[in-house]
């Protein structure tokens, strides 16, 4: 495995060392990109010997003019780490600033990031820190978090970068190919049922939970088909059904329209004050409860609620009356938990038990669900 590792200027820089000593001895390729000030921690020739790497810093050589390209870096890598992460580097980081090169090669990187924090107790407490850390977890990088203890400045608390063997084994478990072989559907986002040639009766699902999923089940190695964008429930139907049969695993997290108008105009209704419009709606298709009616057994397949009103109890009769093997539920009730937002709060339902969790990124909420299904899955083997 490629891992590129950014080092930032604090005290914790020096740990840096000991965490390429750990990638290496477990057999990974490791570059080292630092930026300007973190030569003042950690000599570039220290962490150039431990990698057995040319370690890269500014942009280009001043003796030779030869460019060090953070588009190559970043595309060498599998993953990015970035440890120490200061305070100043996460503030950059959340604003898409790039004045050095570790930061232009974040911004390039295709590849997982994951930052360990590292300052005093009073910074991380900030408030523009903690909104900084979160931006980043809502874009799907991944937080060691820092430990408690003695620090620097002499004070005691939290702030502690995390120890470069917690690290090491945060980073490579992170990097699984747990469901390397499997096939995946996930349904996102809402559709679009049409009134005429110009409106539409829609809902406000942003698709960013249902993308998550996906994105979590393509980076542990599945082949991921995503169903999502501007379509009618009725198209959402053929283009899962062209590709259930033959997955392994099914995720619907698309908020599918319940009604559908009847007769669509092919030409825009004219407004009228006059008189008021009527609408005939007919049911769509149910998409999960018709896939799943007749899905094999080992097919493990997964519904989403949202709800308002008895919302364990209406989680519940999905199960069934879908034939599912778990239920993702939404509460409108729950702060941040509804359309639109970064975050969300869940509980998973099956036939033995209920999992809750606590309010999270999106991502971090895809990365409880793809692992509650890897759970089950080795469950059943």
């Amino acid at each position: 495995m490629n891992i590129l590792l950014g080092v930032s200027a604090g005290i914790a820089a020096y740990k840096s060392a000991t965490l390429v000593r750990e990638f290496v001895k477990r057999g990974h390729s490791v570059r080292v990109v630092m930026t300007p000030a973190a030569r003042d921690f950690i000599t570039p020739l220290t962490m150039a010997t431990l990698s057995s790497n040319p370690v890269f810093i500014d942009g280009f050589s001043p003796e030779d003019g030869r460019w060090n390209s953070h588009i190559s870096l970043g595309e060498w890598a599998d993953v990015m780490v970035i440890a120490p992460a200061t305070a100043n580097t996460l503030a950059k980081m959340a604003s898409g600033i790039a004045d050095n090169l570790l930061l232009c090669t974040y911004l390039s990187a295709r590849c997982s990031v994951v930052i360990a924090p590292a300052m005093d107790l009073d910074m991380w407490a900030h408030s523009a820190t903690q909104n900084n850390i979160a931006t980043l977890k809502n874009r799907g990088i991944e937080v060691v978090e820092p430990g408690s203890g003695f620090l620097a400045s002499g004070l005691t608390g939290k702030g502690r970068m995390a120890e470069p063997e917690d690290i090491a084994e945060y980073v490579l478990n992170s990097l699984k190919r747990d469901f390397e072989g499997k096939k995946v559907v996930v349904t996102a986002g809402a559709t679009v049922e049409s009134i005429d040639a110009v409106r539409y009766i829609s809902n406000h699902s942003s698709g960013k939970m249902g993308r998550a999923i996906a994105a979590e089940f393509e980076r542990r190695g599945a082949e991921v088909t995503l169903i999502a964008g501007q379509m009618s429930a009725a198209d959402m139907y053929e283009s899962t059904k062209a590709v259930f049969e033959s997955c392994d695993i099914a995720v619907f997290a698309a908020a599918v329209a319940d009604y559908t108008p009847q007769e669509p105009k092919k030409n825009k209704i004219k407004n009228s004050k006059e008189q008021n419009l009527e609408l005939v709606l007919v049911p769509t298709v149910d998409i999960a409860a018709t896939l799943c009616k007749n899905k094999r057994s080992n097919q493990f397949a997964v519904g989403f609620a949202l709800e308002t009103d008895n919302e364990a109890q209406n989680a519940r009769k999905k199960l069934d009356a879908k034939n599912l093997d778990a239920v993702v539920l939404n509460s409108l009730n729950d702060s941040g938990a509804g359309f639109g937002c970064d975050t969300n709060k869940i509980t998973i339902f099956d036939n033995e038990s209920q999992t809750e969790y606590s309010l999270k990124s999106k991502a971090e909420v895809a990365h409880d669900i793809v692992n509650y299904i890897f759970d089950k899955l080795e469950a059943r083997n």
